[in-house]
């Protein structure tokens, strides 16, 4: 039964329908079951058009959140001697990643395997995406069954690649590009997959107590967060941290980075339906509206707080907003939308500022601050604001913090234990000389004119 409410979370409805054409085909699918446990193959006049042109668009759009958007974003933040590197970070990371899916991510995080804690290999090397065209038949995963495998795939792959890079913004302009290659790419593997496996994958443990999770508010924002400030505890202040003003390069990059960060977000959302329905509609709506709330409570809480409003918090509160509804967005109205976008950005704002002087790191582009708190404020939420007739489906805060917290608690021990052994390997930070040249001309030999 946790199966099946599961595939509805999701978005992958038509269960109807998939179950009545699963008896026809299947050498892959597991015929005793009302619906297939794991990726199987369909005639071509099983896949929906719609569906398929859509999620071709959303993936599109999630993979122009990180390139060029989060690198955009990040790129402006940071001192001009750091703005190359940044971007190489963002743009080296989604080359990893992509490998790293192709051989082995993709098959551990969304096929079963023999424990609720990691998939099996049934996908490893891709090498068993079916599309054969004399018979018309194609494989589909059994989350998406209205759209080609392939299509499910890069979508999936779209989120991979943005979550370890939303890292790169802690460890900003002080950790060496071999290790920060090493680090990702490792995290991606045995971070970001488990935990990926955990939640959407209908035989993951999180799955089975009913976590819901509509777009990754645990599995991308939660768990990046956890990571950042793991990185930015390890590595340490960057020289000159609270006692010189580090001054941003370029905030009109940072509101274009923001601006293509919210566009994208509607692929991030309302794809996470995986169909074009009325589902992906009304996640796109309450995606909106609390990214718009969020924007307004941020410069209300720094108004009052510093007697003027920043264009780089209007942008954080935009972002923070997005954060927080992507885990209910499949599941609350839009007055719900509004409570959240609101909490979030008075949320993410005491993270970004007096949480993180209390912790006393320093989380250089405020990933903790703003994706760790922030998906921990919708993680939480999710649980307070699901409507049932919308979703379908039961939350309660309880099953939603041991999901929120498990994640972090997994995501923090083990960069911590990634990063040791990183820096054991090769080293984590660049030379005091190269932090002060600034890493795109001491690592790169490049910079900005």
């Amino acid at each position: 039964m946790q199966r099946r409410t599961h595939l509805e979370t999701k978005g992958c409805g038509r269960l109807g329908a998939l179950a009545a054409s699963s008896a026809l085909l299947l050498p892959l699918a597991a015929r005793a079951d009302d619906v297939p446990t794991q990726p199987f193959v369909v005639g071509f006049d099983a896949i929906s058009a719609g569906d398929t042109a859509w999620m071709l668009v959303a993936t599109a759009f999630v993979l122009l959140m990180t390139l060029p958007g989060l690198a955009l974003f990040y790129a402006g933040m940071v001192r001009r001697q750091n703005v190359l590197s940044v971007c190489l970070h963002t743009l080296a990371c989604c080359a990893s990643v992509t490998l790293i899916w192709a051989v082995i991510g993709y098959s551990l995080a969304f096929t079963p395997g023999g424990t609720p804690y990691i998939g099996g290999l049934q996908r490893a090397l891709l090498h068993d995406l079916v599309y054969l065209k004399e018979s018309a038949r194609l494989s589909v995963s059994h989350l998406a069954p209205s759209i080609p495998e392939p299509v499910f795939l890069m979508f999936q792959l779209s989120f991979a690649i943005i979550t370890p890079a939303l890292i790169i913004g802690a460890f900003a302009e002080r950790m060496r590009f071999g290790a920060m290659l090493a680090f990702l790419s490792l995290w991606s593997l045995l971070v970001y997959v488990p935990v990926a496996h955990w939640v959407w994958e209908p035989s993951g443990w999180l799955a089975g107590l009913g976590a819901l999770d509509f777009a990754g508010g645990t599995v991308v924002h939660v768990n990046a967060g956890a990571a950042g400030l793991a990185c930015a505890w390890m590595l340490g202040p960057r020289r000159g941290y609270g006692q010189e003003a580090f001054v941003p390069f370029n905030l009109g990059f940072t509101m274009t980075g923001a601006a293509l960060l919210w566009v994208g977000w509607f692929g991030f959302n309302a794809g996470s339906a995986l169909a074009a329905d009325g589902r992906a509609a009304m996640a796109m709506v309450v995606t909106h509206v609390a990214a718009a709330t969020a924007a307004l409570s941020w410069m209300a809480v720094e108004w009052m707080a510093k007697g003027r409003v920043t264009l780089l918090g209007a942008c954080s509160g935009v972002v923070a907003g997005l954060v927080a509804i992507t885990p209910a967005s499949g599941f609350v109205g839009v007055g719900a939308a509004m409570g959240i976008g609101l909490l979030a950005g008075i949320g993410c704002f005491w993270g970004a500022t007096q949480l993180k002087r209390v912790l006393g790191v320093d989380d250089a582009l405020d990933v903790f601050g703003i994706h760790g708190i922030g998906g921990l404020i919708g993680a939480l939420l999710t649980g307070v604001f699901n409507d049932p007739h919308m979703s379908g489906l039961k939350a309660d805060m309880l099953t939603q913090a041991i999901a929120a917290f498990a994640t972090l608690a997994f995501s923090f021990a083990m960069s911590v234990v990634l990063l040791k052994l990183v820096d054991l390997a090769i080293g984590l930070r660049v030379s005091e000389e190269a932090e002060d040249t600034g890493l795109d001309l001491a690592l790169h030999g490049e910079q900005v004119a």
